[in-house]
């Protein structure tokens, strides 16, 4: 998840700056992915919502300089300046080369996939958004999802979801699917992220990749595929919420790594990441940090990625 911090960083260190310590490992991957959590514009209207993010145009060659292949763009903050901040967005992204799922000009654009070949193994991603309307101002995050003449995200339902992977699978050969859902700090994923999850690998999807939650939720193998319903932070700074919860679980993030063939996931691991609270940067984790990544990750996975349960005291 690439937040506020993105533009922060680049204003204040260089546009390499964010990826400083995790550049490596993501331009050494086939494909890169991650979630763009703020739109890169310096035009548009700010929405009446409780926290409005934007980045630089510029971090779009930070992306494509860090190695990202593809982002999702389905998630509660990419009209955070309306549909210019959207346009902006994607312009800067087609400019560098980047790939991006989950928003469009129209509902058709938001849900349609985006298709990396690697090897000769055609990879579809599909990204989609859901979260509840904001606590203080009321902000209807429903409101920006794209419709047959308006721009914006694609929305989240599990029947969406298992449309959308079917036809997928017909132009590709591997699915991945985004999805931006679930309850803020919580451990375990909501019913909807759950519901929609096993309704993407139902349809044929390999892979569901989960953020919004602001902090790592547990990896499930079902059916054959591999979900993580929250990857947590990346690249992001910490306010009053996140310091309100003991030892700042949001500061605890990892790179999930897969192999995959046509027949899906066939490896995976993790990489334990620490992200700095001075700095919003993420970092490779060792010693105790790597621990505590570890040790939360296997208490709320079923064993997935060699992820064994929580010892018995």
């Amino acid at each position: 998840m690439l937040g506020r911090s993105l533009g922060e960083g680049i204003s204040a260190s260089g546009p390499n700056s964010p990826f400083e310590f995790v550049g490596q490992t993501l331009s050494g991957a086939d494909i890169a992915f991650v979630n763009l959590e703020a739109p890169l514009t310096d035009g548009g209207e700010p929405a009446n919502k409780d926290f409005v993010f934007r980045g630089p145009p510029a971090g779009a060659k930070a992306l494509a300089d860090a190695g990202l292949d593809i982002v999702s763009l389905a998630n509660n903050h990419m009209l955070d300046y309306g549909p210019t901040g959207l346009a902006d967005t994607m312009s800067a992204l087609k400019a560098e080369g980047i790939a991006y799922a989950g928003a469009g000009e129209n509902v058709h654009a938001a849900r349609a996939p985006s298709v990396l070949q690697k090897f000769g193994i055609r990879v579809a991603f599909l990204a989609y958004v859901s979260t509840l309307s904001d606590s203080v101002s009321g902000f209807d995050v429903s409101s920006t999802q794209a419709t047959e003449d308006r721009p914006g995200v694609a929305w989240l339902t599990p029947e969406t979801v298992a449309a959308d992977v079917a036809a997928a699978k017909l132009a590709s050969d591997v699915v991945v699917v985004s999805m931006h859902t679930g309850n803020e700090y919580r451990d375990a994923p909501s019913a909807l992220q759950v519901a929609a999850a096993h309704a993407a690998i139902d349809a044929g999807a390999a892979l569901v990749l989960g953020s919004h939650p602001h902090v790592l939720q547990g990896l499930e193998t079902y059916k054959g595929g591999l979900i993580i319903y929250s990857l947590g932070n990346f690249v992001f700074d910490f306010d009053f919420v996140d310091y309100s919860f003991p030892g700042l679980p949001s500061a605890l993030s990892a790179m999930l790594r897969v192999r995959l063939t046509k027949a899906g996931v066939v490896k995976c691991d993790l990489l334990p990441l620490i992200i700095g609270e001075t700095d919003g940067r993420p970092r490779p984790a060792s010693g105790t940090d790597a621990d505590r990544v570890l040790e939360r990750l296997r208490r709320l996975s079923d064993g997935s990625c060699g992820l064994g349960p929580s010892p018995t005291p």
